[in-house]
């Protein structure tokens, strides 16, 4: 039985490609290069943030992002960045009884935000910042099942990458969903890894309800 679901963030419940466009914009390259260039990085199997130093070596994001914030020009995401099945989702599993979460490798800027979009109908946000612990380290989904007051394997873990959601839920026990959205997913989608590890492999989180009533061991 699954009594709890939690969410990725980037690429789950928030569409990234404005946050990506401003990036490229802030670092001066062209949009359409920017995305060609993560695009491979992930094809690749490198961590994206190479991207920003196949642009700029020796860029430090986290030093970036706050020249950006001073600058008035801080990363930022909203109601209109959030895919259009987040809101119908959450709600019909809402409705079915289960308790939510969200938790993914977020700076506590983003903390907040998500925390102002998603404040009373998710039961829990957290982010790495807050943990001090990013996916996929085991010690960030240690921290998600002791945040979640049911056993790891009555947790639904749902992201799009093989690598940094599904394979470290997994070896925490907890069930998982692939969700076939975003770059990480659609690269990934036809590997031995995605069609084996989840537990689900979701078009939509809208599936998710059904799929979690009819769930089975």
């Amino acid at each position: 039985m699954l009594r709890a679901v939690v969410f990725d963030v980037g690429e789950c419940l928030v569409d990234e490609t404005r946050e990506y466009g401003t990036w490229a914009d802030w670092l001066g390259v062209p949009r359409h290069t920017f995305h060609a260039l993560f695009g491979a990085v992930i094809a690749q199997g490198r961590d994206y943030r190479e991207t920003f130093q196949e642009v700029r070596p020796g860029f430090d994001l986290y030093a970036e992002r706050e020249r950006r914030a001073r600058a008035g020009q801080p990363e930022h995401f909203g109601e209109e960045d959030l895919y259009a099945d987040v809101r119908p989702a959450l709600g019909e599993l809402r409705r079915a009884g289960l308790w939510l979460g969200i938790a993914g490798n977020q700076t506590v800027r983003a903390g907040a935000i998500l925390r102002e979009l998603f404040t009373p109908d998710v039961d829990l946000i957290g982010t790495s910042d807050d943990w001090d612990a990013s996916k996929p380290d085991p010690e960030f989904f240690r921290r998600v099942a002791e945040a979640v007051p049911f056993d790891a394997a009555e947790t639904l873990y749902v992201g799009d990458r093989v690598d940094n959601d599904i394979a470290p839920a997994r070896q925490a026990g907890m069930r998982t969903a692939l969700i076939r959205r975003g770059p990480w997913a659609t690269i990934q989608w036809e590997t031995e890894d995605a069609r084996k590890l989840p537990t689900f492999r979701v078009e939509s989180l809208r599936e998710l309800a059904a799929l979690i009533e009819g769930f089975t061991d």
